[in-house]
């Protein structure tokens, strides 16, 4: 298996699971989306710069789209540059597994980056829903960033009802749809989806680092978050 680090054989390394998007069509507009590069980019170094090892996989496997407009000048950061400066990661990342092929005993949490393409294959994907699900029924856990929740609109708990239920959680606000004019291009509203899910929604000001954990489950807001949500998850491993 592909692995970031894989130059350490070391078994006992903190091993975490990074789910990308593999849809790259923004609904009917003729435009491409897919992963927001610095929602992988920053929880990603941040992560392997204190040892963890990154394995990376999708539903198609191979090269991830990558939005066009994360690669926009305005929108790079620090992790960002490394990234495009690193041959090493780019050819890792250019070859994810496919998401059939991965198992979560292998790991020790996951972590979904965002970027409007999971709206459209990870929210249904039935590979990505049952992971989850035993990612959390195992108690390990499950982060998330931004448009990423998508990824939860159809999990389960064992009892049949919304994993979210109940649950604090945060994504990407209808005010940040709205203003990146997106609103009436997804297939659903990430606020939305989560209330009506019987989530307890929790948000910060739009497009301010946020993010919240409850048990297993971490969440961000935005791409700002992205860093906290990595931060709050190497927490969690830490204590368990």
């Amino acid at each position: 298996m592909l692995s970031i680090s894989s130059y350490s054989q070391n078994s006992k390394k903190t091993k975490i699971l990074f789910v990308v998007t593999s849809h790259d069509q923004l609904g009917d507009t003729g435009e491409k989306t897919g992963l927001w590069i610095e929602e992988f980019a920053t929880p990603y170094y941040y992560l392997i710069d204190q040892g963890v090892e990154v394995v990376i996989a999708s539903p198609k496997g191979g090269q991830p789209p990558i939005d066009p407009k994360s690669e926009l000048t305005d929108y790079q950061t620090e992790s960002t540059k490394r990234f495009y400066a690193d041959s090493k990661a780019q050819l890792v990342f250019s070859k994810t597994q496919k998401l059939a092929k991965v198992k979560q005993k292998d790991f020790d949490a996951v972590f979904y980056p965002g970027g409007h393409g999971p709206l459209w294959d990870l929210s249904t994907d039935k590979k990505s829903i049952r992971l989850i699900e035993s990612f959390y029924n195992n108690n390990k856990p499950i982060a998330f960033v931004c448009h990423a929740p998508a990824a939860l609109k159809n999990v389960k708990e064992k009892s049949g009802q919304p994993l979210v239920k109940g649950k604090k959680v945060t994504g990407f606000t209808n005010g940040e749809e709205a203003a990146v004019k997106l609103t009436n291009i997804v297939p659903f509203l990430i606020e939305d989806m989560l209330k009506e899910n019987g989530a307890i929604y929790q948000k910060g000001a739009d497009w301010s680092s946020f993010a919240v954990e409850d048990g297993l489950l971490i969440s961000g807001q935005n791409p700002q978050s992205a860093k906290l949500v990595g931060e709050l998850l190497m927490a969690k491993l830490k204590k368990q």
